[in-house]
């Protein structure tokens, strides 16, 4: 996984996990990708981007997505 490439800073966009500190986030670039657009779409509307980014916001997604929150025990 490539996830050194996400980054999360609580001064930048709100703290949201951002690719490599830029202003663009993992669900921006998700999101374009779930609307339809391709990679090479994604790439050319943020320029500064790498291949790498794209598919390091995937993994990240994915990997959130099979994360779960366990209820506490209660203990009587």
């Amino acid at each position: 996984m490539q996830l050194d490439r996400i980054t999360v800073n609580p001064e930048r966009m709100g703290g949201l996990p951002c690719i490599r500190d830029l202003r663009v986030t993992v669900a921006t670039v998700l999101g374009q990708l779930a609307a339809g657009r391709t990679r090479d779409e994604v790439l050319a509307d943020y320029p500064y981007l790498e291949p790498e980014d794209i598919t390091a916001a995937l993994e990240f997604g994915a990997a959130r997505v099979n994360e779960r929150e366990l209820p506490a025990a209660h203990l009587a």
